[in-house]
C-alpha cells in the first residue's frame, strides 16, 4: 500500500495496527502520532517519536487535513466517508432524571445543530409526557426556533445521527456511600449489550453517546459488544471505536472549576488546569499544566470526587449538573466541532481528555509537555480501566 492516499481532498495515512485495540481513525496533529498512533503519548508532544514526513504529508498535517486510518480493521474503507453536514437527528434512550434534564438542555440550546430529538422509554406514557411538554416550549415570535421533539419506538431507535444512552437499571438510593457508579456497572452493562447488538444489526453509523454510569467502562462495553458475531467472537463489523464517546468528564471538570473559584489555592486550574481519566475512581485533576503541583492536584481531585457524595448527603440525587455539563453542553460542543471533555478510545480503553470532532477525525488535545507525575496518573487511570473491562 502507498504511504498515503488522497480521497475527496482529504489525505489519509494508513497504519496496520491492532484491529481490536487500535484506534480506527483520528486527526493527526504531530508527525510522531503516525509512528505511535495508540498509546497515551499521543497526548504529549514531548513523548512522541521523531517521524519524517514528505511534503504532501507535512502540508496536510499543517493544514489540519491529515487522517490516520487503521487498515487492519475489517471494512476499514467506511472510515473514509465524510461527516454528514447539516443539523442532526438525536435520539435519547430513557427520559428519567438524567435523560429529561439532558432533553431540556438540548431543546433550549441546540437549535443551531439539532433538527429534531426523538425520545424512547420503557414507559410509553413517560416518553409521551416529555415529548408533549417539550413541544409546548417555544418563543412567542418564532415557533420553529427550537428542535422538535417526538416519541420514537425501539424499532427506529438507531435511525439517527446521535444515539444517547441514558438508561439505567438501578440508581443507588440517596444515602448510599462510596463510589456508587461502580455498583451500577453489572446491571447497566447488560442493558448496554442489548442495545449495542441492536446498533450492530441496524448498521448504525452515527455517534453513540454514553451517559449512564459508570460512563467509561460502559462505553467500552458498547464498542466491544457491537463487534461480536453470533458466536460471541470479535469480527470488527460493529461500531468503530471513534463512533463511541463517554460523556462523564464534563461535570468533573466543572466541579473542579467550582472549587477553584472558591479557594484561591486552586485558582490556577481556571487558567490552565486539566481533567483526565474516568467519571469516578481514577479521575485526576491537574491544578495547572505550567505550574503543576502534586499535592494541590491531589486535594482538588479528592474534592471533585466527593462532590457527588456531598450532594447525596444533602438528601438529593446529583443528576442535574451531570446531565447538563457532561450531557447537553458537551454533546452540543461535540456537534459544533468544539473542544470539550469526554472519553475517547485511547490505549485500548475509553479515557477522558479534552477533544473535539473535526472533518479529519477525532482530535485529542496535544500538550507540549505533561509533567511526569501527571502522566503517571493518566497511565494509572488507563490501567485501572483495562483491569475493569
Amino acid at each position: 500500500m502507498k504511504r498515503y492516499f488522497v480521497k475527496d481532498g482529504r489525505v489519509f495515512y494508513p497504519v496496520e495496527d491492532d484491529p481490536q485495540r487500535g484506534r480506527g481513525s483520528f486527526k493527526a496533529t504531530h508527525a510522531g502520532q503516525l509512528a505511535a498512533p495508540n498509546g497515551l503519548a499521543v497526548l504529549d508532544a514531548s513523548r512522541l517519536p521523531e517521524f519524517a514526513l514528505d511534503d504532501t504529508l507535512r502540508a496536510a498535517l499543517d493544514a489540519g487535513r491529515l487522517t490516520v486510518v487503521n487498515t487492519a480493521r475489517p471494512d476499514w474503507e467506511r472510515m473514509l466517508e465524510p461527516r454528514r453536514a447539516g443539523k442532526k437527528r438525536v435520539h435519547i434512550l430513557a427520559v428519567g432524571d438524567v435523560g429529561a434534564t439532558l432533553l431540556m438542555g438540548l431543546k433550549l440550546l441546540g437549535g443551531d445543530v439539532i433538527d429534531s430529538i426523538g425520545v424512547c422509554d420503557l414507559s410509553a406514557a413517560l416518553a409521551e409526557r416529555w415529548a408533549t411538554e417539550m413541544e409546548q416550549v417555544s418563543l412567542p415570535w418564532d415557533y420553529d426556533a427550537f428542535p422538535r421533539v417526538e416519541v420514537v419506538d425501539a424499532e427506529h431507535l438507531f435511525e439517527c445521527d446521535v444515539f444517547v444512552f441514558a438508561a439505567s437499571k438501578s440508581v443507588p438510593p440517596v444515602g448510599a456511600g462510596g463510589d456508587v457508579r461502580m455498583a451500577q456497572f453489572r446491571d447497566n452493562a447488560a442493558i448496554v449489550r442489548q442495545y449495542a447488538r441492536m446498533a450492530r444489526r441496524a448498521r448504525f453509523r452515527g455517534l453513540w453517546a454514553q451517559m449512564s454510569d459508570p460512563v467509561d467502562p460502559l462505553a467500552q462495553v458498547a464498542y466491544r459488544e457491537s463487534n461480536l458475531d453470533e458466536n460471541g467472537s470479535w469480527d470488527g463489523r460493529g461500531l468503530l471505536p471513534e463512533q463511541v464517546q463517554g460523556y462523564g468528564l464534563g461535570v468533573m471538570n466543572a466541579r473542579a472549576a467550582y472549587y477553584a473559584k472558591r479557594d484561591a489555592r486552586f485558582s490556577s486550574f481556571l487558567a490552565d488546569g486539566r481533567s483526565f481519566g474516568p467519571h469516578g475512581t481514577g479521575l485526576w485533576i491537574a491544578n495547572s499544566l505550567s505550574h503543576y503541583d502534586e499535592a494541590l492536584s491531589r486535594e482538588l481531585t479528592e474534592r471533585t470526587l466527593e462532590a457527588n457524595i456531598k450532594m447525596r448527603e444533602l438528601g438529593f440525587k446529583p443528576y442535574a449538573a451531570p446531565a447538563l455539563s457532561s450531557g447537553a453542553l458537551s454533546l452540543l460542543l461535540t456537534l459544533r466541532g468544539e473542544w470539550h471533555c469526554g472519553s475517547v478510545f485511547l490505549d485500548g480503553v475509553y479515557l477522558g481528555c479534552k477533544n473535539r470532532v473535526t472533518d479529519a477525525g477525532v482530535e485529542t488535545e496535544l500538550l507540549p509537555h505533561i509533567p511526569d507525575a501527571l502522566f503517571a496518573h493518566i497511565a494509572d487511570a488507563a490501567a485501572g480501566l483495562k483491569e475493569m473491562v
